[in-house]
Formats: structure tokens, C-alpha cells, sequence
């Protein structure tokens, strides 16, 4: 019988296929190892770009800040100059006011009833005065009424005093300005 020994060609195969599978590990080794690093640079790309936009929109968003501050600055003029334009053109509105009401007053004021004083607040006037008859105060009452400027006498109080060794009776009213008529009266 004849002896073949196959250890050294048995033991080549293992030495191939190791050889075989050592290149190979290397070879994946190294593919693996190219994937990992393109992966990184992919990422690493997306968030460098990523980081680019937010630093563009950073900038931008200052800018915006900056122009809604200049915004808010104007708009808080534009208020006030409103504001300065209201009053002057409320000044401008009723400058002529204090007059038309004196002369008003005079015009409605019936004899025999004096004026000690007399205060505006708004629309609405306080007069205190002395009339020689309660007939007197009630006549002044009616011709404000009937009055194209003034409106809505109201009395509250007449009682009778001595001024001068004279009897006369103290009256205090309010009364009211009618604006709109003096308004339209203004556009004649």
C-alpha cells in the first residue's frame, strides 16, 4: 500500500485560506474604515452648513433687532407729535372759547343779575351771583337754555343775603357749552 502524505498540502490550504481571510479582514478593515470616515464628513459637512445658516441667521436677526428698535423709537415719536397735534389742534378749537362764552353770558344775562364768579372746567361752567329777584335767576336760566352756545342750566342754590345793607338773593348754577354748535358755527 502506498503512503501519500497530505499534511503539506492540507497545511498550504489552511495557509491559503488564512492568507485569504487576513487580506480580506484588511480589505473590510479598510472599506469599513473609508465608510466611517466618508460618514463623519457627510455629517461633519451637513453640520458645518448647518452652523453657516445659523451664523447667517444669528447676523440677520441682529439686523432685524436693530430695525424694530428703530421701528419702536419711531413709532414712539409718531405718538408724540400725534399728541402735540391733538392739543394743538384742540388749543387751535377752542382759543376762541372763553370769549364767545363771556359774550355769550352777557348777551343772556337778564338785568338786574351780577356775576361774582365763574369757572370753567371742560364743557361744564359754575356761575355764583346775586340777583334782585329769584324771577331774575329763573330768567337767566331760560335764556341759556334758549341759547345757541350754552345748554342745560342747572340750580343749585338760591338763598337770600344781605350785600351792601341790600336784600339780593345769592344764586349758584352750572351750565354747559354746546361744542358742536360752536363747531359748525366755526365752518360758516
Amino acid at each position: 500500500m502506498i503512503r501519500i502524505n497530505l499534511l503539506p498540502h492540507r497545511e498550504e490550504k489552511r495557509r491559503a485560506r488564512r492568507q485569504q481571510f487576513y487580506a480580506l479582514f484588511g480589505l473590510i478593515s479598510v472599506l469599513s474604515g473609508l465608510i466611517v470616515f466618508l460618514v463623519y464628513s457627510v455629517i461633519g459637512g451637513y453640520i458645518a452648513a448647518q452652523d453657516a445658516k445659523n451664523a447667517f441667521l444669528q447676523t440677520e436677526i441682529a439686523v432685524l433687532d436693530k430695525q424694530i428698535d428703530q421701528i419702536k423709537r419711531l413709532k414712539a415719536q409718531s405718538d408724540a407729535l400725534m399728541a402735540r397735534k391733538r392739543i394743538i389742534e384742540s388749543l387751535q378749537r377752542d382759543r376762541a372759547e372763553a370769549v364767545r362764552l363771556l359774550s355769550e353770558l352777557t348777551k343772556q344775562m337778564p338785568e338786574g343779575v351780577y356775576v361774582r364768579s365763574l369757572k370753567q372746567v371742560g364743557q361744564s361752567i359754575h356761575l355764583i351771583g346775586y340777583a334782585q329777584s329769584s324771577a331774575r335767576v329763573s330768567t337767566l336760566m331760560r335764556n341759556i337754555e334758549a341759547s345757541p352756545w350754552l345748554e342745560k342750566p342747572r340750580l343749585i342754590e338760591i338763598k337770600a343775603v344781605l350785600v351792601d345793607k341790600r336784600r339780593l338773593n345769592e344764586f349758584s348754577m352750572y351750565a354747559y357749552l354746546k361744542r358742536a354748535a360752536a363747531g359748525q358755527e366755526g365752518q360758516k
